[in-house]
């Protein structure tokens, strides 16, 4: 049986209201964030030259510890805040979270998290460099969270967070600037060099953005944009800090030696 890596990425219906609910057509809702674990755990074990299947469930990339069960290997998941929830709590195998606000609510559910800190998107320039090999194209690009798209849609600076990675991916590290509501929009631009700032959501709690700065070397306190435009006069953030060869050295490669 191979390792199966969660993530999230529900199907959704294909039209709105009574109609959607009525018709039975339903479509994955393909957040490029989301659809980064699978691929960066493909990535890696394509450079160690490992082809065989291995065994478990991993978490990767992305709010997914509430998806998690018990034995469940995590490395570089985080929480959202929408839930209390920890999934597999004190029988998870914890490698690396997010951040430390992550690490506190694993812990008091009673699983043991080492401190190693970091969103595995930021390994993306590291692993996948031929994403970010574009002249800088876009002074400034907004990334939307997937639920703040419909009204950051008409910017005409704004960049869907819906579809495939590899075309959204160039474009972010294509900006000379990153703002949005999109955390992995930053984790990307951050990647790549490119200077980001986040925006508050519409829908989602800060405490994953706090998340990702503690976990990545920046304060609680770093400014959070209210708006777009306030994200664009601030300017980037300060570059992140995290120590990326812990967070790959972290990576859970027993999960396949264990095929053998």
């Amino acid at each position: 049986m191979a390792v199966e890596v969660v993530y999230w990425n529900p199907k959704r219906p294909v039209a709105p209201g009574l109609i959607g609910r009525v018709l039975p057509v339903r479509k994955p809702v393909n957040n490029f964030g989301d659809l980064l674990g699978p691929a960066i755990v493909k990535r890696i074990l394509e450079t160690r030259g490992i082809a065989r299947p291995g065994t478990g469930r991993l978490l990767t990339v992305g709010s997914v510890v509430h998806l998690s069960r018990a034995g469940d290997v995590v490395w570089g998941s985080g929480i959202n805040g929408k839930t209390s929830a920890v999934g597999g709590g004190e029988r998870l195998d914890v490698r690396a979270v997010r951040g430390p606000l992550t690490r506190s609510r694993l812990e008091a559910a009673g699983a043991s998290v080492p401190e190693i800190y970091g969103d595995p998107g930021l390994l993306l320039a590291r692993l996948m460099p031929e994403l970010g090999t574009g002249s800088s194209e876009r002074p400034v690009t907004i990334v939307p969270n997937l639920h703040d798209w419909s009204s950051a849609r008409r910017d005409p600076r704004a960049l869907s967070p819906i579809g495939d990675f590899r075309k959204i991916v160039p474009a972010i590290a294509a900006s000379k600037l990153v703002v949005g509501s999109s955390l992995h929009g930053v984790v990307v631009a951050e990647a790549f060099g490119v200077p980001a700032r986040l925006v508050t959501s519409s829908t989602e709690p800060l405490f994953k953005y706090h998340d990702y700065y503690l976990g990545s070397g920046r304060p609680i306190d770093t400014p959070i944009a209210s708006t777009n435009d306030e994200a664009v006069e601030l300017g980037g953030a300060e570059p992140h800090q995290c120590d990326l060869d812990s967070l790959l050295d972290a990576f859970p490669l027993d999960m396949w030696a264990a095929a053998d």
